[in-house]
This record gives C-alpha cells, structure tokens and sequence, in this order.
C-alpha cells in the first residue's frame, strides 16, 4: 500500500462529513414554522370605515406621526392585532410597532416593524371580516399547521352522523347575478369540505323554511342587525359566525362574479372562494396564516381560490375527523418525506459507499 494512500483516504472522508452537516443544517433551517397564533371571536367585530389609500404611509415607523394612523390603529385593534388600551391617534408608538410586527409575522410578510408597501398592500386588499386575534387555538403538533379554531372549539355535534342543512336567501341577494347559478356556487362550495368530513350539507328551500336551516346565506349592505355592518366596496367582503349559529352574509356592495376569467370588472370577487372561505367559519375554523389556505383571511381581486389545501383539511379533520372516503393523499399529494430529509438521507448514503471503497483499497 502507498504510503500516502491513508491519510488521503482519512481527509477525504473528513471534507465528506465536514460537506454534508452544514447541508442538514440548511435542511432543517429551511422548514416552516407556524405564526404565532392570534385568537379569533366567535363573532366579527363592529365595523369601521374601509381603508382605501394609505400610500401616504408608506415608510412609517416608530417615532413618526402621520395623519392616518389613528384610523389604522383603529383597523388593526379590530381584527385583532392591537393592545386594549391603545391610544388611537396619529403617533406610530409603541403599541403600533408591536400590532405591525404581529401582523407581518402572522400574515407571512417580512417583518420589518414598518408600514412598507407590502404591508400597506395587504392591508388594504379585501378580507374577511371575522378577526383574525383574540381565543384561538391551534391545535396540531405539526410544525406546518397554521390553522386555527374558535375560542372554546365550538363544532357541530349530532347523535349520530352530522347533517346540516342549509339555505341561500332569494330576498337578500343582488340582483345581477342568477338564484339558481348563487345556490350552486354554494352548492359546490361546501361539497369542498364534505369530500374532507363525515358531515352532510343538505339544501333546502328557502319558501320551505330560511330561519330554521343551520346555515343561513344572505347578502346585506352597511348596518344589517347582526351588529357587524359592512363597510363598503372594497373593504370587509364577507363574514359568518361558528357553531351553532350558522349565519354566513356576504357583502352586498361589492361586485361578485361567478366566472372570474370572463370578468372585465378589476375589482370582481370569485362567489365560490368567498363562499368556501366562510362556510369554513361556519363549521368552527379560524383563519389560517398559510398564504395557500383557503382560511387565509385576504383574497385579491380576481383570485380563484376554492381547492382546500392541507392545512385547511388536517384543521376541519381535527374538529369532525375524517370522511372514510377521503384519501388525504390523492388531494395532496405533498411527499411524506420533505426535500431537505431526502437530500439528508441520500448524502449519508452516499458517504457509506465512499467509505466502503475507501477501505477496501486501504
């Protein structure tokens, strides 16, 4: 044997091992980890004016006063992200860096404790009006999850398998689009989440009996008697209330559409997304801090968003389990082992390999 060859071979492996650990490192770095989870009410807020502009914000931070912040502080402290007792004026304090920093950090944006144009863009685009702090939960030991429930886990219950029923409102409506297209865009929304849990959504005619569904629909503009007015156009779109009250409202005053691709209208919403998003809420879920969720409490203009994604299923699974027909992975088909454990696994194995050949030469 040369001389040399073994304290080559010993080198060799050394860079090997000394190559590959940082690549864990990376690996492990590189999963997710879930938001810091807000709490929900079983309820949505009181209202408040939609914000429309706030460009002339852009670049706030601590320490600044800009006409404007009184109203954001306002916005922020309704949905959840504000301290009680927080001063609602125009200083940018204390209390409103922290609200901007939970609210970045939640909503998967970069934390930067300032009003930059990635803030003030979602801020300002539409969402639901259920507040997204205050009594949530989580409850998932998955390092992915980012869904939530209501304060107390409200669900649905039955004594034996849950049927709900459910109807859409043909006085409260808006007239340019048809009964018959709004109750089956409702009607594939929540066969959405039937395909996930043992629950059965049963429609039933409004002339038959409204009030005495589980879940009533409507659309209603401004102060509609459930203490939670809407804001207008392009504002809170939607909102609805857990179990077992059962009331899901739309709002009147924004433009909805039931083709989003043959929509010329810019500031269209997709019905069936909202409509999924909601009956969501209505089964007990809070809003998710996953982007891809169809929980997340914002949609653009536009968006088509109906396919529930995994955290959305595990989240309603947890509350009504699993619907024997469902196969998780046929919807997802996401693979049980992430990238970054494969990319671990293989290096080792190829080590292994080195390692044999290198001392069988020695």
């Amino acid at each position: 044997m040369l001389p040399w060859r073994q304290p080559a071979a010993c080198l060799l492996l050394v860079a090997l091992l000394v190559g590959i650990l940082p690549c864990r490192h990376v690996a492990n770095a590189a999963l997710p980890t879930p938001a810091a989870a807000a709490g929900l009410h079983r309820h949505p807020d009181g209202a408040a004016p939609a914000l429309r502009s706030l460009k002339h914000l852009q670049g706030a931070g601590r320490g600044s006063r800009v006409a404007g912040v009184a109203e954001l502080k306002r916005h922020m402290g309704r949905f959840g992200y504000m301290r009680p007792g927080a001063e609602h004026d125009d200083a940018f304090d204390d209390h409103m860096e922290a609200a901007v920093k939970r609210y970045q950090s939640r909503l998967g944006l970069p934390v930067t404790s300032r009003l930059d144009p990635a803030t003030l863009g979602r801020i300002t685009s539409p969402r639901c009006g259920v507040s997204d702090g205050r009594g949530a939960v989580v409850m998932s030991d998955s390092a992915a999850s980012r869904f939530t429930f209501f304060d107390g886990k409200p669900r649905w219950t039955g004594p034996g398998p849950i049927v709900l029923t459910y109807s859409v409102s043909s006085a409260a409506t808006v007239s340019y689009l048809p009964p018959e297209a709004v109750r089956a865009a409702f009607r594939s929304a929540f066969a959405r989440w039937a395909k996930v849990i043992p629950v059965e959504f049963v429609e039933i005619d409004e002339d038959y009996s409204y009030h005495e569904a589980d879940v009533r629909v409507g659309f209603y503009e401004g102060d509609h008697g459930d203490g939670s007015p809407f804001d207008g156009e392009k504002g809170v779109v939607a909102h609805a209330y857990g179990p077992e009250d059962g009331r899901l409202h739309l709002d009147a005053a924004e433009h909805w559409t039931l083709d989003v691709d043959s929509e010329t209208e810019g500031s269209a919403l997709d019905l069936e997304s909202v409509a999924t998003h909601e009956i969501g809420h209505t089964l007990g879920l809070g809003h998710s801090s996953s982007p891809e969720a169809v929980m997340y409490p914002y949609i653009n203009f536009g968006e088509r968003k109906v396919e529930l994604s995994g955290d959305d299923i595990e989240g309603v699974q947890l509350l009504y389990g699993s619907n024997p027909r469902f196969r998780h992975e046929q919807h997802d088909p996401s693979p049980s082992v992430s990238p970054g454990r494969r990319n671990w696994l293989g290096s080792v194995s190829f080590v292994c390999v080195v390692l044999v050949m290198l001392l069988t030469h020695l």
